[in-house]
């Protein structure tokens, strides 16, 4: 839904591999984030010689782009300004590009026809830092199998005739797609402005996590607040949303619909959302007037459940809650172990349910808040296809207790990552359903204009090299409800009225709890 800017984080000025506190992205997405001074484009990597490394610079391998390196493409960029020139009527213009390699410590500079109105102009210069970052940084090599050079033309000719800056925003957002990678990305500076929003965790709207579906393109519910407007107002997980106002939302991206959803305390705004696992076709459209409201976002929350154990003992079991991967996760989960800790607490549950990610980092902070040793925590594959294997250095687990961890179909991106090093690790299982299946990494830069380009740079494997990619991760323990009313089971119906009571009605967490009898009677055992 929205996302932090970092109090000390001064965005006057460049600061490369700074980090953007994501407290709840709208979209699943795993960032690190930098600025550039556009006196030039500085293409500079994060950069990272992989094992040995702080986790902070592991995020992709210390290799400059091949496109960049060999003389050929010195040779590209100019035959590219002829072509351009060509055949135009305008003013000229030009930018100055460095590129930032060993084997390039030149500059190249393109030209092209300026357009005659002013903010059209200026959506050109856009045009080409948007080009360059992605020529140097996405994931993909082939760019989709096409000529990106060429794209670069091939937009800039479509955007000479036109007469606004939207006009020509549409022309950059068109040469994105062609690359067939939904979290490539450009944002106004708007909607970056919300994506950055409020550092005290506050914000005006109505409390609903969106994502845009990659393979329909739909704007799906992943989460909402608890006790916000559309908590109140029954919209669930997996609820799409299609109208805001009456606008449909087809095409619209979800920091454009959570712009649409936020504005002042006091005002309203109606929503339709269809909900998909109702048949009935009349009943599963319905409109619903939300109110705006201060939503406080927390990204951890945390209670004990007392239960019996099936041999007599009384256990407390740490329940610990985190809703997104933002700056402040770790340092907070930390605390709230300690609490835990110091009351006795002799197993935990982790709760990743409808967490859509965050910051990379962030996920690798957490697990090793659980894990001890040198272990892999998540594979990454740069764009040339070698893996890089990020790993803990001298690791202390803050517990050793036996652990579980919740997840389901809005556990996304930084939540799969954790979610994969803790269970590939051996560390703990997994109950609950199917995760959302994102296996990329995004980078975000903030453009001369103050719009944000998000750009994939990478894809990542667990630590026993599964895809999570459009495939998710499968948990060890399918969790219905069904469960909680089977006669098999009557270990878990008598716990019910020993949890909290905002707890006691939730069939995964007495599921996780039965699995948590299971590890300590084995743990007895052996």
């Amino acid at each position: 839904m929205d996302a932090l800017r970092r109090p000390n984080l001064d965005l006057s000025n460049p600061c490369p591999i700074s980090s953007i506190c994501t407290q709840i992205p709208q979209t699943p997405t795993s960032i690190v984030s930098y600025k550039h001074q556009f006196s030039c484009f500085s293409f500079s990597r994060y950069r990272s010689k992989c094992k040995g490394l702080p986790l902070a610079q592991a995020l992709s391998k210390e290799k400059a782009n091949p496109q960049v390196e060999n003389g050929v493409s010195v040779e590209s960029n100019r035959k590219l300004v002829d072509s351009i020139a060509k055949g135009l009527i305008g003013l000229a213009a030009a930018i100055s590009v460095c590129l930032d390699s060993p084997a390039m410590a030149e500059s190249l500079t393109i030209a092209f026809p300026a357009s005659r109105t002013h903010e059209v102009n200026a959506v050109q210069r856009t045009l080409v830092e948007t080009w360059g970052l992605i020529r140097e940084t996405f994931v993909d090599p082939t760019f989709n199998h096409q000529d990106w050079d060429s794209k670069l033309q091939q937009t800039m000719v479509e955007m000479l005739p036109l007469r606004t800056a939207d006009a020509a925003y549409s022309k950059i957002r068109g040469m994105i797609s062609t690359l067939g990678d939904p979290f490539t990305r450009i944002i106004s500076p708007k909607e970056y402005q919300s994506f950055r929003i409020g550092s005290d965790g506050n914000v005006q709207g109505v409390g609903i996590f969106v994502n845009t579906e990659p393979k329909t393109g739909h704007l799906i519910v992943l989460s909402c607040v608890e006790g916000s407007p559309a908590a109140r107002a029954g919209i669930h997980v997996g609820d799409e949303l299609v109208e805001i106002n009456g606008e449909r939302l087809k095409g619209i991206s979800g920091e454009a619909a959570a712009q649409k959803l936020r504005g002042h305390v006091g005002t309203s705004v109606t929503v339709k959302v269809h909900n998909g696992k109702k048949l009935t076709i009349d009943s599963s459209f319905r409109e619903v007037r939300l109110p705006r409201e201060f939503i406080k976002l927390s990204p951890i929350s945390s209670a004990i459940i007392p239960h019996r154990t099936p041999d007599g003992h009384v256990s407390k079991t740490g329940y610990v809650k985190l809703l997104a991967f933002s700056q402040t996760a770790a340092a907070d989960m930390k605390h709230a172990i300690h609490e835990l800790e110091n009351q006795g607490v002799e197993s935990y549950i982790l709760d990743l349910r409808n967490n859509p990610g965050g910051l990379v980092k962030a996920g690798l902070d957490v697990a090793q808040i659980w894990l001890d040793g040198d272990e892999t925590l998540v594979n990454t594959i740069d764009r040339d296809g070698n893996m890089l294997p990020i790993n803990m250095i001298n690791g202390h687990a803050l517990t050793r207790d036996p652990l579980v961890v919740l997840v389901n179909e809005g556990s996304a991106s930084a939540s799969e990552i954790l979610a994969g090093a803790l269970h590939d690790n051996g560390r703990a299982k997994l109950i609950g359903n199917r995760t959302f299946g994102k296996g990329k990494i995004q980078s975000v830069t903030e453009l001369h204009d103050g719009s944000a380009l998000f750009i994939t740079v990478a894809k990542y494997l667990s630590p026993a090299l599964h895809d999570i990619d459009q495939v998710g991760i499968t948990p060890d323990v399918q969790c219905t409800t069904d469960m909680l009313n089977s006669p098999k089971e009557p270990g878990l119906l008598r716990k019910k009225s020993a949890v909290s009571s905002y707890l006691e009605g939730d069939s995964c967490i007495l599921v996780a709890e039965h699995e948590l009898d299971n590890q300590e009677s084995k743990g007895s055992a052996s």
